[in-house]
Order: structure tokens, then sequence, then C-alpha cells
């Protein structure tokens, strides 16, 4: 059986092997999580992750190519991911 992350745009095998470890398995828990929480459950889990991996992410839910993401959405990301991570702690 193919994995379901497979089929998102933006998200390469070492991404997917990122969202697995850290518990996300499908499309549809990534969408509820949002890329924020994504990333961020999957940098506690790898902590190799880099910002990239939420520019892809974000590409992945919205269509966007996570090249655009990281011009266009790279301030709003980087604010929410603070209150995100302020909000854990």
């Amino acid at each position: 059986m193919s994995d379901p992350l497979a089929h998102l745009p933006n998200l390469g095998p070492k991404s997917q092997q990122m969202l697995l470890a850290a518990g996300i398995a499908t499309p549809e828990e990534l969408r509820q999580m949002g890329a924020v929480a994504a990333f961020s459950r999957v940098k506690r889990a790898c902590s190799a992750a880099s910002l990239n991996l939420l520019w892809a992410l974000e590409g992945a839910l919205s269509g966007l190519p996570w090249q655009a993401v990281a011009h266009e959405h790279r301030a709003s990301l980087l604010l929410a991911l603070e209150m995100h991570e302020r909000h854990l702690a």
C-alpha cells in the first residue's frame, strides 16, 4: 500500500518519514493540525527538521509551491510558529 502522504505536493520521502515519526500519517491528520502545529510536532520528534519543512507543509495544504510559501508567507508562518511554541511552553 502506498503512503497517503506521498500524494500531497511538496512532500518528498524524507518529509514523509519525519511526519510519520511524529505520528502524522494521513493528509487528514495534517489538515486538522495545520502546518504550524504539524511542524512543531515534527521538530520535537526530529530535531533535523528545518524551516523548509514548514514551507513544504503549508504548500502541501495550500497547493502552493514551497518556494512561493517561503517567499510570500514566511513572516506570518514564523510569527504563528512563535505563538504556537509559546503556547506549548
